[in-house]
C-alpha cells in the first residue's frame, strides 16, 4: 500500500505524464506490480480494445478507456499526448512488453517529433516469447533472436535476410506475427530456409494464446512443423543446434555439462559436438535412420570423407542391436584383425562397459600355427579367437584374408559371432571379403564397401556403437 502511495504521489507531481506498460501476454498473473500501480493511478488508459478485459479490474473510478482499434498505433499515440498535454496522466498498454513490438518506440519517435514536454516513462512487461518459453520448457536457454513476419512496416526483403541469417547463425528463433488471413505464405518460407540450415529433427515449440484460458502448447520437429495449425495469436520457438526435446519440454542447453570444470577429455568431446553438428548439416541423405546416422557421422569424423555416406553398409538395426548385446552382457571381447585397429577403441568406454579387446597378432601360438599351416598370421589369429571367442564382435580394418577365414568358419558353422565390423582396405582380395560377409543375414554387421577402410576407421565404428545412447542427443565423445 505504501508503494502505491508513493507512486501516485510521484503521479500527482507530474500529471502531464504517458506510461507505457506492457501487461504481459494476457493472464492477470503476469502484469507486474509496477505495472498494475500505474494502471491504478492512471486517469487515462489507451489501447487496443481487446485488451482492455485484462486490465480494467485495476483501474481506478472515472478512469476513460480510450480505443483506437486495430493498425491504428499512430493514431493511439497521438490522442495519448493530446490527453496528457492537457494535464492528464495517460497510460499506453501493449500486450507483452511495451518495447518489443510494442508502443514504446512510436511514443518516443513522436515525442520528438512534436517537440513536446511531456514525460515518458517506460514499464516493461513479461513478453509473449517469455511466456511461450516458459510453457515449453527451456528453449531459450542460449543466445536467441526474436523475428516478425509482418511485413506491415518491413519490406520483405529484409525479414527474409534476418531470416537467414538467424538460421546460419544457429540462433534461438522467436518468430512473432506468424500468419494472418492476407499474409498465409511468409511462415512457409521461413521454414523453407530453415530446413536449408537447420537439421530436420531440431525441436519447434509454438503457444497460442499464451497464459490465457484458450491456451495451446506443441512440440514437434522442424520437418514435421505444419505452419497452416498457427495463427497471428501463436508464437513460434524454432531450437539451435542443440536444443533437443525430453520429457515433453523443449530445452536449449547453456553448456554447463559439457563446460564446466573440464579436462581435457571434456574439450575434446566439445569439439567432437561441433565437429558432428557439422557434419550433420552437410549430409545429402538427411533422413537415415539413427544407428546408421550415428555410425555414419563417426566414420565421417574420422576419415573427412563424405564418400563414406555412400560407402558406409549396416544391417536393419544393426548399431541398436550390437550396442543392445553389448549392455546386456551378451558380448564381452571384442575382437581385432591387427593391433592398430585395438588401439583406436576407446579404453574410457571399454571400462565402463567391461569390455576387454584381444588381438591375436602377436600371440606366440599364432605365428607356430601360421608357419605349420602356410597361413597369414592374422588368418591364424582369427582362428584361436573362434576358439576362445566364439560370441566376440570381430573388428577388421586391415586383413582381407582374416575377414574370408572367419566367413569360412561361419560356412562351416565353426564360428558364429555376435558381430562384424568389416572395413578392410587395400586392392588385393578386399571387395570380395566384403562381399563374402555380406552374405550373413544372421548376423549384425557394418561394411565399409569398396576398397576404402582401415584401422581407424574400423575402431571409430567400434567407438559409434559403445556410445548409441548418446545418438539422439548428438552428442558424441563421451569416453574421448
Amino acid at each position: 500500500m505504501q508503494l502505491l502511495d508513493d507512486y501516485s504521489t510521484k503521479v500527482r507531481m507530474n500529471k502531464n505524464k504517458i506510461i507505457v506498460a506492457g501487461i504481459g501476454p494476457g493472464s492477470a498473473e503476469d502484469i507486474t506490480p509496477a505495472v498494475v500501480r500505474a494502471l491504478m493511478c492512471s486517469d487515462v488508459v489507451v489501447g487496443y480494445n481487446y485488451y482492455f478485459q485484462f486490465v480494467r479490474q485495476y483501474l481506478k473510478e472515472g478512469a476513460e478507456c480510450v480505443d483506437t482499434g486495430m493498425k491504428r498505433e499512430r493514431d493511439r499515440a497521438r490522442q495519448a499526448f493530446e490527453l496528457a498535454e492537457q494535464g492528464k496522466c495517460v497510460c499506453v498498454i501493449s500486450s507483452g512488453d511495451s518495447g518489443i513490438y510494442g508502443m514504446a518506440p512510436l511514443i518516443y519517435e513522436m515525442k520528438r517529433e512534436r517537440n513536446s514536454d511531456v514525460d515518458i516513462e517506460v514499464l516493461p512487461g513479461i513478453s509473449a516469447f517469455q511466456k511461450a518459453a516458459a510453457k515449453l520448457g527451456a528453449p531459450v536457454g542460449h543466445d536467441f533472436c526474436v523475428i516478425s513476419l509482418s511485413d506491415l512496416l518491413t519490406p520483405w526483403e529484409k525479414i527474409e535476410k534476418r531470416i537467414r541469417a538467424a538460421a546460419v547463425a544457429d540462433f534461438v528463433t522467436a518468430v512473432y506475427n506468424p500468419k494472418s488471413e492476407g499474409r498465409y505464405w511468409q511462415l512457409h518460407r521461413l521454414k523453407e530456409i530453415f530446413m536449408q540450415e537447420r537439421d530436420a529433427k531440431t525441436p519447434v515449440g509454438y503457444v497460442r494464446q499464451a497464459g490465457r484460458d484458450e491456451e495451446i502448447v506443441k512440440i514437434t520437429t522442424l520437418a514435421d512443423f505444419d505452419p497452416e495449425d498457427v495463427d497471428m495469436f501463436t508464437v513460434i520457438l524454432i531450437g539451435n543446434s542443440q536444443s533437443y526435446e525430453w520429457s515433453g519440454r523443449m530445452i536449449t542447453p547453456r553448456g554447463y555439462y559439457q563446460n564446466g570444470k573440464q579436462d581435457a577429455a571434456g574439450i575434446g568431446q566439445e569439439i567432437m559436438m561441433n565437429s558432428f553438428a557439422t557434419i550433420s548439416k552437410e549430409l545429402k541423405n538427411q533422413d537415415l535412420p539413427l544407428g546408421h546416422k550415428w555410425a555414419l557421422l563417426h566414420a565421417i569424423h574420422t576419415t573427412a570423407d563424405f564418400e563414406m555416406e555412400n560407402l558406409l553398409y549396416s544391417d536393419e538395426n544393426a548399431v541398436e542391436t550390437l550396442h543392445s548385446l553389448i549392455v546386456n552382457g551378451k558380448i564381452r571381447t571384442i575382437v581385432t584383425d591387427v593391433t592398430m585397429a585395438a588401439s583406436g577403441i576407446r579404453k574410457r568406454a571399454l571400462e565402463r562397459l567391461g569390455l576387454e579387446v584381444k588381438c591375436y597378432l602377436n600371440d606366440e601360438r599364432v605365428a607356430q600355427m601360421a608357419s605349420e599351416k602356410n597361413i597369414t598370421r592374422t588368418q591364424a589369429g582369427i582362428r584361436l579367437a573362434v576358439e576362445e571367442h566364439p560370441d566376440a564382435l570381430f573388428v577388421f580394418g586391415n586383413a582381407p584374408t582374416a575377414l574370408m577365414e572367419l566367413c569360412s568358419l561361419m560356412r562351416k558353422h565353426k564360428a558364429h559371432p555376435g558381430g562384424i565390423i568389416a572395413a578392410p582396405v587395400g586392392f588385393v582380395h578386399v571387395c570380395e571379403s566384403k562381399y563374402m560377409v555380406k552374405t550373413f543375414s544372421d548376423v549384425p554387421k557394418l561394411i565399409v564397401e569398396g576398397r576404402k577402410g582401415g584401422s581407424n576407421l574400423a575402431a571409430t565404428l567400434v567407438n559409434a556403437i559403445m556410445t548409441f545412447d548418446d545418438a539422439e542427443l548428438l552428442k558424441p565423445g563421451r569416453d574421448v
